[in-house]
């Protein structure tokens, strides 16, 4: 079985993501990343090195400057004929290039799984993680994306793989890039991040947000997260959110605080590996998934442990 492994990357560099996606896809035959990109020859021999690659396939072209869904899932679709299944990390551009390539496979996609059991069966949460569903699938060809913090990482060295020149049909005329505006920041990107200080809506303000999370954040050597509720608030960027509408986080230390645990945020955070709370309210939500509890007033606490490390 082969399959055909959507490589995440920054037009210079293999994010993280895909060292998930590659873990999972190995468990299910050979694994041939392809790459996609103007100007990412680099992208695909750093591809190439990951443990577990076997081929590396770069489609080099204008029209894959921006991973256009709209471009790139025709790519997917042509290269489909010569492997079983397709699996891209479940980020936001997985996330849009994935159905694309379902639908146009005329299959059902398998979203966001957490294990691989068998070569067509998976188990994926629903109900926000509250319950985890076995799913096997019949279709030919299959078409997965990967939760990221469910799976070990492959190891960005060891391989060897050989390098492939592929084609499409190149710009379908259906989209066009118009700009983006990314937040760019010295902390650790969140997905990523060993510990990660989230702020929500009891905050009170971007001021407020800024001035009690940023410094424990620096202190600690952490990324920063939000709640949805604060995001919506206006306190932080879109880009902050931890949830299940924002990133999906498995840190070693998570510390939330003002957040109550609305089932939304608890989605993208509760798999972390020691979860800090602190919130003046002792019946929150937040303090059952807690391994370690703080109930108090965070505009004393957080700057007085800012204080002491």
């Amino acid at each position: 079985m082969s399959v055909l492994v959507w490589v995440e990357h920054d037009g210079g560099a293999v994010k993280d993501a895909t060292l998930s996606a590659v873990t999972a896809a190995a468990k299910l035959g050979d694994v041939h990343a392809l790459v996609a990109g103007e100007g990412v020859a680099a992208v695909a021999d750093a591809a190439g090195k990951i443990a577990g690659v076997a081929k590396v396939l770069l489609a080099d072209a204008a029209a894959y400057a921006h991973a256009l869904p709209e471009n790139v899932a025709p790519l997917i679709v042509g290269l489909m004929g010569d492997h079983d299944a397709f699996v891209a990390p479940a980020t936001s551009n997985g996330k849009n290039i994935a159905p694309r390539v379902a639908a146009l496979l005329d299959v059902m996609q398998i979203s966001d799984i957490l294990s691989v059991e068998s070569a067509d069966t998976f188990t994926r949460p629903i109900y926000a993680g509250n319950a985890i569903a076995t799913v096997k699938s019949s279709d030919a060809k299959k078409v997965i994306t990967v939760r990221g913090t469910a799976f070990d990482k492959a190891g960005r060295e060891g391989g060897s793989a050989s390098v492939e020149a592929v084609s499409g049909v190149g710009d379908s005329g259906l989209s066009t890039f118009a700009g983006a505006e990314i937040a760019k920041s010295e902390r650790p990107e969140l997905t990523s991040a060993k510990i990660i200080v989230s702020g929500g809506r009891a905050l009170g303000s971007e001021e407020q947000f800024h001035a009690v999370i940023d410094p424990l954040a620096d202190k600690l050597g952490a990324g920063v997260g939000a709640s949805r509720a604060a995001v919506d608030a206006g306190y932080a960027p879109n880009d902050y959110q931890v949830g299940q509408t924002g990133k999906i986080v498995a840190p070693e230390v998570y510390v939330a605080v003002g957040i109550s645990g609305a089932i939304q945020h608890l989605a993208g955070m509760k798999d972390s590996k020691t979860i800090i709370a602190i919130n003046k309210d002792e019946d929150a939500p937040i303090f059952q998934v807690a391994d370690i509890g703080l109930v108090g007033d965070l505009f004393k606490i957080v700057p007085e442990l800012t204080g002491k490390l």
